[in-house]
Parts: structure tokens; C-alpha cells; sequence
């Protein structure tokens, strides 16, 4: 019995961090980049905002 529970706590933990690996990586690999882009496209909109007001 003992060798049951330290077994299924070791496949717990495993699980658990293997799904947290896999969200820290979708999310360094699609989220953030999607965000850096529209941080850009809103910048440079403003910039553009700016220049037709001073003329």
C-alpha cells in the first residue's frame, strides 16, 4: 500500500508539472508574441495619429 501512495504522488506531481511546462511554453511561444505584435500595430498607430496632427 505504501508503495501505491508514493507511487501515485510521484505520478501526480509529474502530471501536474509536465501540463505546466506545456502552458508556460504555449504561452511564451504563441501568446506573448501575439501581444508584442499588437503593442506594435497600437504604437506605431499612435505615432501615426501624432504626425497628421502637427502638420
Amino acid at each position: 500500500m505504501k508503495k501505491f501512495v508514493s507511487g501515485f504522488l510521484t505520478g501526480t506531481s509529474v502530471t501536474i508539472a509536465t501540463i505546466a511546462g506545456i502552458v508556460y511554453g504555449v504561452k511564451k511561444t504563441i501568446i506573448e508574441p501575439l501581444e508584442e505584435k499588437e503593442q506594435q500595430i497600437d504604437d506605431n498607430r499612435r505615432k501615426a495619429m501624432r504626425k497628421s496632427r502637427a502638420r
